[in-house]
């Protein structure tokens, strides 16, 4: 690191790293970036809005998460470029040194298995709806699941969705693959965007809009700051169900052709511009339309049997199948790098060995994940609780890292009071993010027992 500071490397200015071959496009950047962060959370935009106590409030911290968002890819595409690193927990460990790194490491693997399992509840739930809608009289009469035929069973419609479609997914080597089905994730989750705006403007009466309460100023200064972990990574019943960007952006930036500073900053901002965008819609008119009627799954406030909602509810489903595949490659790295390959770097490994290891840490990825999913009925308390894990690295990572590079890099004075500062206070506002997200978790807990 010393020699790097000693030979003031100027990221504004440095080509593309030369170690393999990136070959992402910055369009596939975007939208392997969006379908990070356009998770199963979207659903729970509309409730968010009215728990933050109406519009105004839920759109200020929107905007004031934003900045720390965009701040954080920055951050990390300068600590990637300066560490030649290409995995988050790699940048960390570099940058931040080994015992910042451990940590790190433990709480990525851990934050993508909860998220992964998170996931496919989600999966397996839209799926049981949609056999709701297509089979009323097994599922939604009441008569009870003897009715319910075996193909419609949610533990064969799950696997059969991890075997057939999610594995061929996962597999693939590079993130750079995933940015096909990214662009249908992203298109899915438009859609369901686009449903909301419409039904709002042409069936309002059918719908019963009326207009949205109006909490006093003190309410919603007081119940803003309860959705900071909704807005910011995606919580759905006390469950974080939004792979956040964050933990894909240094596989993302590794991966792009051009990885110029200023280019990599344009198209964090111009992604996160884009969620902004379909996040506040979707929480904007779902709120207007139901106000405080409006269901944490705002899907579910619509008739069930509406064809519309229909395809929406399965065009979700395949948004959240396809950013399940990212969390797969993220995870197979951390995995590598704490037990497949502890002496990092020591020895080239042969392409053969490596694409065994690939596929069996992907099977068995999979299948810890579908069977938990599955079978243990009480793992959304768990995965609450360790939610807030999230913030570290959304906030708390990158604000380490930006201010262990200022004790190396070259820059001013006041540019490197500043930028202290500023990393201080992403630290302490992941911290209190991090405590928020646990102690609410912990709440909901106890108020369910």
């Amino acid at each position: 690191m010393e020699k790097v500071a000693g030979e003031s490397v100027r990221l504004l200015d440095k080509p593309a790293a030369a170690a393999g071959s990136p070959s992402l496009s910055s369009a596939g950047a975007v939208f392997i970036m969006l379908k990070s962060a356009l998770g199963a959370g979207l659903l729970n935009f509309p409730w968010a809005f009215n728990k933050a106590g109406g519009i105004a409030p839920a759109v200020l911290v929107e905007l004031g998460s934003l900045v720390f968002l965009v701040s954080g890819l920055a951050v990390l595409g300068y600590a990637s470029s300066l560490s030649t690193q290409s995995t988050y927990q790699g940048v960390v460990r570099e940058v931040c040194g080994t015992a910042v790194g451990k940590l790190c490491e433990v709480c990525f693997i851990l934050n993508l298995f909860m998220i992964s399992v998170a996931f496919l509840r989600v999966v397996g739930d839209q799926l049981e709806k949609l056999c709701d809608s297509i089979y009323p009289n097994g599922t939604l009469s009441g008569e009870g699941p003897s009715l319910q035929h075996w193909y419609a069973d949610q533990r064969f419609t799950l696997s059969a969705l991890c075997v057939l479609v999610i594995f061929p997914l996962s597999v693939p080597k590079e993130i750079g693959f995933q940015k096909y089905s990214s662009i249908l994730g992203t298109l899915a989750a438009c859609y369901l965007t686009l449903v909301i705006v419409i039904k709002y403007h042409l069936q309002a009466e059918s719908l019963g809009l009326r207009e949205p309460p109006h909490p006093s100023r003190a309410s919603s200064w007081a119940s803003m700051f309860s959705v900071i972990p909704t807005i910011c990574f995606g919580f759905q019943d006390g469950v974080p169900c939004a792979l956040q960007c964050h933990e894909a952006c240094v596989a993302i930036y590794s991966s792009m052709r051009n990885q110029n500073f200023s280019h990599w900053v344009a198209v964090s901002v111009l992604s996160m511009l884009i969620c902004l965008l379909i996040y506040s819609l979707t929480g904007l008119y779902g709120y207007l339309t139901f106000g405080e009627d409006v269901a944490a799954d705002i899907l579910m406030s619509y008739p069930g049997n509406d064809a519309v909602v229909i395809v929406a509810r399965l065009l979700f489903g395949i948004s959240i199948v396809t950013i399940y595949p990212i969390v797969v490659l993220l995870g197979r790295s951390v995995v590598r790098d704490m037990w497949v390959n502890p002496k990092r770097g020591a020895v080239p490994v042969a392409e053969a060995h490596e694409q065994r290891t690939r596929v069996v840490l992907t099977v068995s990825w999979i299948a810890a994940t579908l069977a938990i999913a599955l079978f243990v009925p009480d793992i959304g308390k768990v995965i609450g609780l360790i939610g807030g894990i999230s913030a570290f690295f959304i906030f708390i990572f990158p604000g380490l890292c930006l201010v262990c590079m200022m004790g190396t890099e070259t820059v001013g004075p006041r540019k490197r009071a500043a930028l202290l500062a500023w990393g201080i206070l992403s630290v302490l506002c992941g911290a209190f993010v991090c405590g928020q997200s646990t102690a609410g978790a912990a709440m909901e807990l106890l108020h369910r027992a």
